[in-house]
This record gives C-alpha cells, structure tokens and sequence, in this order.
C-alpha cells in the first residue's frame, strides 16, 4: 500500500479532516493529497502561500520568522489548520534551489505538523534539481501526513 493509500484509509476509516499549508510545494502537494480515495470526505484542502507577507496576513505567520526554518513550518500548519477546521494539518517550507537562499542551502526544507494538541516540524536535506526536491518533499510529506493520521495526531 503506498502513501496516499494509507493516508485515505486511514482518514476515513478514522473520520480524520485534513488540511494542507504549502509555499515550496506550491500546489504540488494538494495535487498528490486530492487523488486519494474518498479525499472528499477527508481532504478539506490547501493554501498556497508563497509570499511571506501573504504567510503572515494569511497563515498567522509572525513577522521576521526565517521562511525556510522549523518556526516557519509549525506556524504554516497550525494556520491552515484553523483556517480549513482540519484535526490535523501538514506544511512544507524551504529552499528548492537551484541556488541558495539567504543562508539556505538548496534542499533545505521543513515540513511542519499541527494537531489539536501538539506541532512539529522534520528537516530534509534533499540533493537533486529544483524539481527533485520538489517531487521529493511532497513525497515526504505525503508519507509525514499519512503517519500522523494512523496515529490519530
């Protein structure tokens, strides 16, 4: 059973609502999350957040947080997750390169976590092109997002 599958199933059978917070992934990662079984039932949706101004006005994040840092990512999460009503909610931030970014090597990336009573965030350090790393946070995500909702957040 791959990701998506296991993250349907146990959505549903655990009648979990999830929610998506995405700047790297610009879409990228609802896409994925959108094609599981039943994802109507389950999938309250995505913001797509890639100014930070936007991730401030928006997703409540505080101002001078780094964009590319742990703060950054719990803080995406715990918005969307009140914003879309989820129980538990996911977000990637980072640098997808080719080139780094204010201090950031490219494939430094956070995905946060928001659930009713906890957040967190996991580092990756990606190697690849832009659109490997692209294709391997939301992988990782996927996977992030999928656990979570077996352990019931």
């Amino acid at each position: 059973m791959d990701d998506i599958e296991r993250l349907a199933s146990a959505a549903s059978r655990r009648g979990i609502r999830v929610a998506l917070a995405e700047s790297l992934t610009s879409g990228l990662l609802a896409s994925r999350v959108g094609r599981g079984e039943d994802a109507a039932t389950w999938f309250a949706g995505s913001i797509v957040a890639y100014l930070t101004d936007v991730k401030e006005g928006l997703l409540g994040l505080e101002p001078g947080t780094d964009p590319c840092s742990p703060e950054c990512a719990e803080q995406l999460a715990g918005g969307a997750r009140s914003l879309l009503t989820a129980d538990i909610a996911v977000s990637t931030t980072g640098v997808g390169g080719p080139d780094p970014e204010d201090g950031h090597a490219p494939g430094t990336v956070y995905l946060g976590w928001a659930t009713a009573d906890t957040t967190g965030h996991r580092l990756l350090r990606l190697d690849g092109g832009p659109q490997q790393v692209l294709d391997d946070t939301v992988s990782a995500a996927v996977a992030l997002l999928a656990d979570l909702v077996e352990q019931g957040g």
